[in-house]
């Protein structure tokens, strides 16, 4: 959500930076509508003022006998209540007309985030690591003998249709060690509090990460309310909801590994084969929560812990850093991390790492207080994936494919597979 004051100091400033998002301008129709809406207020005060006075006069009016005061001032109490409930909901709906154009808005970018109207204005940052020479053609992961069994897209399509998936075996079992493998680097060495959250949560929550009103077709929701969550951020970030902290809990940071759904709404025939793009998946999730001061730094930090994962599992990657026109919704600066797959000879998104500033913070009311006192100031949130397990699964397998349709396993793995490190032809795990 964005700051009217803001708005009010600066249109020019906040249309510039809607301009880069490749919006119209919209601060002339705000400010109308505010100033609409704050004149309501104003008028509706004085009335009330000019109502509490002839309220005293009334009585004063009927003990002296002036039965036409008397009478005068009753009608006049009257109109002035009428006038005031006019006001106020005037006043009412220009809130709501202002919090509908408010909220539909996205964030404003930082000023070093590159122009660009799409993906083809990213700027990549850095590599890490060289793709692998295969001494033969590299297939995709569901392609792999060793893998193809297990891998099963025809029993999950009937029972529940298509991009879901079911694991079994050993492929089941090198992703959940992906996931273990990735909470205990975040906790053990990042420095992150493991949190287990429910995957089913309120409008109020959905409503303030951003994800509705504007994105609701994206998500699934129950009949009885609920939303399945479209990754733990909802549920992480919503920890400091209508909360005053105090600047010396700072920073709060989280990760989560959950099940994650969305309806990929408006997505079809992209990436439809394979684990790539699926309704149901699991992710391990980075959440914190900051000082304003420190927001931008723990930007960098978090894109570490990131990279990290896919560093101690030997994957190729790149950092880009997302153009004004590719940012989500809520964000002020992303940065995509993009591991390579073989398969597909190209660098797929595995993480998305994103500073807010205090966008989501005044949707969710979050708030802290300065050290050595003061009014509550608006809380920094970020959040980023650390990283997508089956995506991670996806690039450990083609990655680690050899020609016999084994698959050879990253070492930081094996303790969470008994000691074993290898995917043979036929599935099994050794």
């Amino acid at each position: 959500m964005h700051d009217i004051r803001a708005i009010r100091d600066n249109p020019d400033l906040f249309d510039a930076a809607l301009a880069r998002r490749g919006l119209d301008p919209r601060a002339a129709e705000i400010l109308a509508i505010d100033q609409s809406r704050r004149s309501a207020i104003a008028q509706a005060e004085e009335a009330k003022a000019a109502q509490n006075a002839a309220s005293k006069e009334v009585g004063a009016a009927k003990a002296r006998g002036d039965e036409a005061e008397f009478a005068r001032l009753r009608a006049l109490v009257g109109e002035k209540k009428a006038e005031i409930a006019a006001l106020e909901e005037e006043a009412r709906k220009g809130d709501a007309a202002l919090t509908v154009i408010l909220e539909g808005l996205p964030n404003t970018p930082l000023a070093d985030v590159p122009e660009g109207a799409d993906e083809a204005g990213n700027v990549e940052m850095r590599r890490w690591g060289n793709p692998r020479n295969f001494s033969f053609q590299p297939v995709e992961h569901f392609e792999i003998a060793g893998v193809a069994r297990d891998m099963d897209f025809a029993t999950a399509a009937k029972l529940s249709g298509s991009r879901f998936v079911v694991l079994r075996g050993a492929v089941a079992r090198v992703h959940r060690a992906l996931a273990q493998f990735m909470l205990d680097l975040h906790v053990e060495e990042h420095g992150l509090r493991e949190v287990n959250s429910p995957v089913l949560v309120r409008d109020e929550a959905m409503y303030g990460t951003g994800q509705l009103p504007k994105f609701a077709e994206d998500s699934y929701q129950t009949t009885n309310g609920w939303w399945l969550i479209p990754t733990s951020e909802v549920t992480l970030t919503n920890f400091a909801a209508g909360e005053i902290l105090d600047a010396g809990q700072l920073p709060l940071r989280f990760c989560s590994h959950t099940l994650c759904f969305r309806s990929e709404a408006g997505s079809a025939g992209k990436d439809t084969t394979g684990m790539l793009r699926q309704h149901q998946f699991e992710k391990v999730e980075m959440v914190s929560i900051t000082h304003p001061e420190e927001s931008l730094a723990e930007h960098e930090r978090m894109t570490r812990c990131a990279e990290t994962v896919l560093e101690r599992l030997g994957l190729p990657y790149r950092t880009i850093v997302l153009c004004t026109g590719d940012m989500g919704f809520g964000a002020q600066k992303t940065h995509d991390i993009e591991v390579w797959v073989p398969g597909q000879g190209k660098y797929r998104e595995i993480s998305s790492v994103s500073v807010c500033g205090d966008f989501q913070a005044r949707r969710m009311n979050a708030r802290f207080r300065p050290e050595g006192g003061g009014k509550p100031e608006f809380l920094h949130t970020l959040n980023g994936s650390g990283v997508a397990v089956g995506r991670c699964l996806i690039a450990v397998l083609e990655n680690g494919q050899e020609e016999d349709g084994s698959v050879t396993l990253p070492a930081v793995l094996h303790p969470y597979l008994r000691g074993r490190g290898r995917i043979t032809p036929e599935g099994e795990l050794v």
